[in-house]
């Protein structure tokens, strides 16, 4: 996830299955908090109404895991163009590090003294911003986390990336067709308290179950804390570990790209397979000269500009952020899942037969 997300590959798609993760209680709820008994999201009462004409001049306040990270310039000026199409204001806070939680809890309180209309937050973990949203929240201003979640009572809606089901199985699925289904692999992650990396691995695992993975052994999850230095590193690490080792999936951009620099001038290129989630012009080059087959992702700019568009919507009152709910953005109709969680859509797999047709 950002370049992480992306980077980082974030990082949520998502609240996963059991993420081992302590998470800082979410406290603080007013009375203008309602938690949906449906969609358990954070909404504030009243019906939405998806022929409310979208209002005009709202400030809407970005705040990336990390700012000057490629992956998150890319999406966040995807949302300042739809802001800027929609007739509203943009603005970016946030971190120089993408482990900086304290710093981006900073950032809530700033974007929230600051009186914006709305905020887009992709979380560095899932709870340790919720009291700092929740307080957001019971001063009117509407929350949506894209790239990675919080705790569903934490905000008014969710932007996933795509399915992060989809997002985790599909990994798995592309290494294992790389390695000829046999053999150990390994996972590089990004932070260990990452919302989105872990949803993600928790499908890589339960998708590993199915028996045509019987003869793959996933042997360790390391996490490089979308570092580049620290991910070379540890991808390193893991082939002096585990001199067999048949393929390597990082759910990071930041990963992938340093997994993919180490691979690429050692013994192991061309033998030790990697997959993951990239973008397609930090990993042209490995893809061309033989080190990847192939990776996935989704373009991050039109997560950006989903996420601008789900929070103008969230103000105007055409959404609350309840299951079920329908709106409009770019021409797209969307509907809003379980925990007010809203998809991209499916994620694009990058080979040498398409990548030259991506300039992100």
């Amino acid at each position: 996830m950002r370049k992480a997300s992306l980077r980082r590959a974030c990082a949520a798609v998502v609240a996963v299955t059991s993420l081992t993760l302590v998470a800082t209680a979410c406290g603080g709820t007013t009375k203008k908090d309602v938690k949906d008994e449906n969609t358990g999201s954070a909404v504030t009462g009243g019906k939405a109404d998806p022929n409310a004409a979208l209002k005009k001049g709202l400030t809407v306040g970005f705040l990336p895991k990390q700012v000057n990270n490629p992956y998150f310039t890319t999406s966040d000026k995807g949302g300042e163009k739809a802001l800027t199409e929609l007739g509203e204001k943009y603005k970016e806070v946030g971190p120089s590090s993408a482990t900086d939680t304290a710093g981006q809890v900073s950032y809530v309180n700033t974007l929230t003294q600051q009186q914006v209309n709305a905020m887009a937050v992709s979380a560095q973990d899932p709870g340790a911003l919720c009291t700092a949203l929740k307080q957001a929240m019971s001063n009117k201003i509407k929350v949506v986390t894209y790239d990675s979640d919080t705790n569903p009572d934490c905000r008014n809606a969710f932007v996933s990336q795509a399915s992060a089901e989809d997002l985790g199985r599909t990994q798995v699925q592309l290494l294992a067709q790389q390695i000829g289904y046999k053999g150990e692999i390994a996972i590089l992650s990004a932070a260990q308290t990452a919302t989105n990396q872990n949803t993600w691995i928790g499908f890589m695992k339960d998708e590993l179950k199915d028996p045509k993975y019987k003869n793959i052994k996933l042997v360790k999850v390391a996490y490089g804390n979308d570092d580049a230095q620290q991910s070379f590193q540890q991808t390193q690490g893991l082939l002096q570990q585990y001199p067999n080792l048949k393929g390597i999936i990082s759910p990071t951009t930041v990963g992938i790209k340093a997994a993919a620099q180490y691979l690429s001038s050692s013994k192991y290129k061309g033998k030790v397979k990697l997959t993951g989630l990239g973008t397609p012009n930090d990993m042209r080059k490995y893809v061309k000269n033989g080190t990847v087959d192939g990776f996935e992702l989704w373009d991050p700019a039109k997560l950006g500009a989903l996420a601008a568009q789900t929070a103008v919507a969230l103000v105007s009152g055409q959404i609350t952020g309840k299951e079920g709910e329908t709106f409009k953005a770019g021409g797209t109709s969307y509907t809003i899942g379980k925990d007010g969680v809203i998809s991209l859509g499916k994620p694009t797999v990058f080979d040498a037969k398409n990548i030259d047709q991506f300039n992100f």
